[in-house]
């Protein structure tokens, strides 16, 4: 299937129009610094390509006067004329697309719009890193088109990591869900596929934010401004650190944002603990710190964390902070120069983290389209093959939640007219959700099923918050009159949104009555598809035997509408799996989401968060995810003993060995992995990909979960025929946990490894235990 009717031009006719408007636009902007026109700036030792980057830095650091120094420290860069330099704009997003969010990026002129995938939430549920990857690739393809015509910078603020805590989060549509190891994967992926793979070299600097434990926006009178996340050691290690810490290692990010949030009492903007001693000193960023927009004007102005502004900005450089989204830096880190209160010196450390990643980019090589990816322009945006990813994209997300009675796929003969009912069925905007840019164009629900049969149109609610029920009879109507009947309902941004933390977890005003009136008039099969960032208790439709089958969309971008017709037509058989768990309206009831505690307490009648260590019902739980076909697996080879060796210099008897566990950093971790052989066997009619989704039980013990994800794979397996699929589970990564001091430790003893029914025991035993210490 392709795009489907758009809002906007086909995307031949959108290449001929951005070509015309190239043409009257003019094709390139000018060198940024370096320029080879200018004999006098082409001189200076920070323009020769040829010299090593880090003399290149420091010669031009050493050229700029205080006053120059400190107008780039912030997101508004100021320009140098004297050296040739222009001014720059840091602040451009990137979450699942070129975004307009940031004053970096405007769309417009030869780049109309860019390729809106889906939102970051419902790409997570295809569990595909490899998709990941492939859409990094795209939007920083059109990112460098746009930054080669005047319409963009380099660095981009993306992309969110941070856990999905708590099911009310409005930002939690943004990150990958609730799982750390799925986060981290996520992170690391989709910045390789930003960033590019020519060694020291940045196609655009991606940004891993916000750290950390920022999972809060406006709930109950506590906003993101106000909070102070308490968090303990334990929580901060197994949990919250462990997407950015991937993110650095493995992504190789070029930047951290600090987020806006207290962390035990002290903004992570301004604390060296977190950005000097962790980011850059334990997990080596090579790259800048960013602070989240007027983060240091916060801590300030707000949590009042010091007396004076310039304390305040000497704090935050001494932290480790590099670049302030906001003014706040300009305006007083000279007089802390002035005051004594920082020394020029550390203003200094920080240009060179926020210089060496723009010469990184290339912006101090001279023309631009001489140089890789300077050829990337208007016709590289928006084309058949990147809106084709965006609509592959979509199809991977969606989750099949339900199929009682084999309701789905539907049948183009026995189905042949359709009523479409619900406030999100004929949706466009609202499909790519969150820090999105213009779309290439839209594919709404109502014009993709419309591409298969004939359909019969009712809102049913004017908008998701449903308030009153004067559309529901003429969609009862549509629905007596149909084969069959498909509610598209949910959430939007009016719902759920940065600063708009949910109040609860079902649907909004009226929408449930609406679901059940209109599926006990149909007389065909029910389905109801659900749009949302966030989980919905949705109990009710689950037990209703009148609704045959329950799809999870998320936000599907902007052809999430074909994708979803393509599902329930059976064109593409769904994959996608859920990466957060749903939870029934009363888990929040009595939760406060400003409680940041991780595992369940009795004496507190706390019930704990995520599958990780919640033990409550569910509505669905996270992984939940069917087929149109059925899938088995069958270890083949696994290893039931696994010796984890000791560092060498620890045989001498240190051995680091509490409660029968290693010390992770006491362990030889290079390339120590349990590899584990696996048949997926299809036994159905149809063709499919099977998302397989790994998880391991340590020995019990109070430090560790019930069960955490430690591998996922995605394979395609025609029906009725089998696929091998090797898994490798790093031991010292994946198999440890952390305990209550924030030490992550390798549990000695039988790990239980479930990959869907089958399950295997494997015995991790030390090479040699010495004397026992904490």
């Amino acid at each position: 299937m392709g795009i489907g009717s758009l809002t906007l031009p086909s995307p031949p006719q959108f290449i001929i129009l951005s070509l015309l408007l190239l043409c009257a636009f003019g094709e390139a902007v000018d060198p940024f610094a370096c320029d080879p026109k200018d004999a006098v700036t082409a001189g200076f030792p920070f323009c020769k390509v040829s010299m090593p980057m880090s003399d290149r830095v420091n010669d031009l650091v050493g050229r700029l006067t205080l006053q120059e120094k400190v107008r780039l420290l912030i997101n508004g860069a100021a320009p140098i004329p004297r050296l040739g330099i222009k001014g720059y704009e840091w602040w451009s997003e990137a979450l699942h697309g070129v975004s307009d969010v940031g004053p970096g990026t405007k769309f417009g002129g030869a780049f109309p719009g860019a390729t809106s995938f889906p939102q970051v939430i419902s790409t997570a549920a295809s569990f595909n890193a490899t998709l990941w990857e492939a859409i990094g690739r795209v939007v920083s393809d059109e990112a460098r088109a746009m930054y080669n015509g005047g319409s963009a910078g380099l660095t981009y603020w993306s992309p969110n990591v941070n856990i999905f805590r708590d099911p009310r989060w409005g930002r939690g549509q943004e990150t990958p869900g609730e799982d750390p190891v799925l986060a981290g994967t996520y992170a690391a992926y989709y910045v390789k596929g930003l960033q590019g793979n020519d060694g020291d070299r940045l196609k655009v600097a991606a940004c891993c934010k916000h750290f950390t434990a920022y999972d809060l926006d406006n709930w109950n009178g506590v906003d993101r401004f106000h909070f102070n996340a308490q968090v303990s050691k334990q929580d901060i290690e197994d949990t919250f650190d462990v997407p950015f810490k991937m993110c650095v290692q493995d992504g190789n990010v070029a930047s951290v944002m600090c987020s806006y949030n207290e962390v035990n009492g002290v903004p992570t903007c301004a604390d060296p603990n977190l950005l000097r001693n962790t980011v850059r000193g334990q997990w080596k960023l090579d790259g800048y710190i960013v602070s989240d927009c007027d983060s240091v004007g916060v801590f300030y102005n707000t949590q009042h964390y010091t007396t004076t502004p310039e304390q305040a900005a000497a704090d935050a450089i001494k932290a480790g902070l590099d670049l302030d989204c906001g003014p706040f830096l300009a305006q007083h880190s000279e007089d802390a120069v002035k005051q004594g209160l920082l020394n020029e010196v550390d203003i200094n450390n920080a240009l060179v983290n926020t210089l060496r990643v723009q010469m990184r980019l290339g912006m101090f090589d001279g023309e631009p389209s001489v140089q890789p990816f300077g050829k990337l322009g208007p016709k590289d945006v928006c084309t058949p093959s990147n809106q084709e990813l965006a609509l592959e994209a979509a199809r991977q997300g969606i989750v099949l939640l339900k199929n009682s009675g084999v309701s789905l796929p539907l049948s183009h003969r026995r189905h042949q007219t359709v009523a479409v009912i619900g406030p999100n069925s004929d949706a466009t905007v609202s499909m790519i959700g969150n820090y999105a840019g213009v779309a290439c164009g839209y594919t709404s629900p109502l014009q993709g099923i419309g591409s298969y049969v004939k359909t019969i149109h009712q809102l049913g609610c004017a908008n998701v918050a449903c308030r009153d029920d004067k559309l529901f009879s003429a969609a009862i109507d549509a629905a007596r009159q149909a084969d069959a009947t498909i509610l598209v309902m949910g959430l939007d941004q009016s719902i759920e949104a940065e600063f708009r933390d949910r109040t609860g977890l079902l649907l909004p005003g009226r929408q449930q009555e609406l679901v059940s009136k209109v599926a006990k008039a149909s007389k065909g099969p029910t389905v109801l598809v659900l749009m949302s960032g966030g989980p919905i208790d949705v109990s009710f439709a689950k037990n209703d035997p009148r609704i045959g089958a329950i799809l999870w969309a998320g936000y599907p971008g902007q052809a999430g509408g074909a994708a979803i017709a393509d599902v329930l037509y059976g064109t593409t058989n769904p994959g996608g799996k859920l990466p957060m768990t749903w939870y029934p309206q009363d888990y929040v009831s009595n939760l406060a989401m400003t409680d940041m505690a991780m595992r369940s307490s009795r004496h507190r009648n706390y019930p704990g968060r995520t599958y990780r260590f919640y033990k409550g019902p569910v509505v669905y739980p996270f992984g939940h995810g069917l087929s149109y076909t059925n899938f088995v697996h069958t270890i083949v080879n696994a290893p039931h003993v696994v010796t984890v060796p000791l560092d060498g210099h620890r045989r001498s008897g240190n051995a680091t060995v509490l409660g029968k566990a290693i010390k992770v950093n006491h362990a030889r971790c290079n390339k120590l992995s349990v590899g584990l052989q696996v048949n997926v066997k299809n036994t159905g009619s149809k063709d499919g990909t099977h998302t397989m989704l790994v998880f391991s039980t340590p020995p019990a013990g109070h430090w560790a979960p019930s069960k955490q994800l430690v591998a996922f794979a995605k394979v395609y397996v025609p029906a009725r025929s089998e696929q091998q699929v090797g898994i490798s589970i790093h031991v010292c990564k994946f198999l440890s946990v952390v305990d209550r001091s924030g030490v992550r430790r390798i549990p000695i003893g039988l790990h239980r490894i479930h990959i869907g029914d089958v399950k295997h025991s494997v015995s991790l035993e030390a090479a040699t235990l010495g004397v026992i210490k904490s």
